[in-house]
């Protein structure tokens, strides 16, 4: 590739970031948000819910065990991704590690970010940069080469979960319970955690009539972008609730089935993304440190008397799931399934498959 004679960060506000290109060489625009966590950089990056987003990684050093192989197990997902290909519009960050160094590694994060044409900018004060994204909120930006200018792009404004839902229904498995995951933008760890609870998972794409098939329980899926642009989802999920078969939502699944019950969502200020955000189980004293990537939420004022919150984010308050009184529904904000981060609320999908199993009696 060329040598780039400058990069840089432009936010909407004007403010300006000058640094080094470790990346693809082109210019890209989308939101700018930032994660805080440590570790998790390649399921962060192949996370379909960061499509259309420049991500901001305050962890300072990146890049030091390098990117993993594409090994795959044997129903053909990959072991060490959360999709087939990078979604981030573009990665910030402050230090890159040139030297990496892991059992598993194959490439440089460097290596990865040309094969699949995403720019990278180091050498930048993402602590100023954060400081800048809390106080007024996640801002729209573009990461310019060689001073190529671009138009800004709102990726909330698009239906992001059309681009990265499978086009086509698969099925997985051969178990004996029938789970239909809803693609919305699906981690694959959604797809392990089930498939390794003896299920068979039928995945379709966001905009499937899946009330259709025959099931035994539907999972909601995460996904990118704005929820109320799934308004084909919500309808299917509306018949779904009518038929009664357990429900199980993630983040954007939360959203989605929050909706679906009658309640509406609102975008967070600069959203949740991190490894340890602390969520308490209503009615207990049980606290669960949870992997979160989302930007808009649940309102828990709009829940229907049927409906009420299951989970509630300790830091400001915000909903962390729902789920139905009577009937055999609920969700989480937070990722069970985590990949990256802490695997603390994994046992939510053997409470799923406790609900199939109770409601096939």
């Amino acid at each position: 590739m060329p040598e780039v004679k400058g990069i840089k960060l432009v936010l909407e506000d004007g403010t300006v970031f000058e640094g080094k290109s470790f990346g693809y060489h082109k210019s890209v625009a989308g939101e700018v948000v930032f994660n805080t966590a440590m570790t998790g950089y390649p399921e962060s990056l192949t996370d379909p819910s960061y499509k259309g987003q420049i991500l901001v990684s305050t962890y300072p050093l990146i890049g030091n065990y390098g990117v993993p192989k594409d090994d795959k197990d044997e129903n053909g997902i990959p072991l060490f991704y959360e999709s087939d290909q990078i979604h981030i519009s573009g990665l910030i960050i402050s230090d890159y590690s040139f030297e990496y160094s892991h059992w598993n590694a194959k490439n440089s994060l460097r290596e990865w970010l040309i094969q699949n044409q995403v720019p990278g900018i180091f050498d930048i004060d993402t602590r100023a940069l954060t400081k800048i994204l809390r106080e007024k909120g996640s801002m729209l930006g573009k990461i310019l080469i060689d001073d190529e200018d671009i138009e800004q792009y709102n990726p909330n404004t698009d239906n992001l979960v059309a681009q990265v839902s499978t086009k086509e229904k698969k099925v997985y498995g051969n178990g004996k319970h029938k789970v239909v995951l809803v693609d919305t933008g699906a981690k694959y760890n959604i797809l392990r955690c089930l498939l390794k609870r003896d299920t068979t998972v039928v995945q379709v794409p966001w905009d499937y009539d899946f009330t259709q098939e025959d099931y035994d329980g539907i999972m909601l899926s995460n996904g990118p972008g704005n929820p109320e642009m799934c308004t084909k989802t919500v309808e299917n999920i509306k018949k779904a609730i009518e038929i009664g078969k357990p429900i199980f939502g993630i983040c954007l699944g939360n959203q989605l089935l929050g909706i679906a019950s009658g309640g509406s969502t609102y975008k967070l200020k600069y959203g949740h993304r991190a490894h340890n955000h602390p969520v308490i189980k209503l009615g207990t004293d049980s606290c669960h440190i949870t992997s979160q990537n989302h930007g808009f939420a649940l309102d828990n004022d709009s829940l229907k008397n049927d409906w009420a919150p299951l989970f509630v984010n300790v830091n400001d308050k915000s909903n962390e799931g729902i789920y139905h009184k009577t009937k055999p529904f609920f969700s989480t904000q937070f990722h069970p399934e985590a990949s990256s981060g802490p695997t603390d609320t994994e046992f939510l999908f053997d409470d799923f498959i406790n609900l199939i199993e109770k409601s096939k009696q």
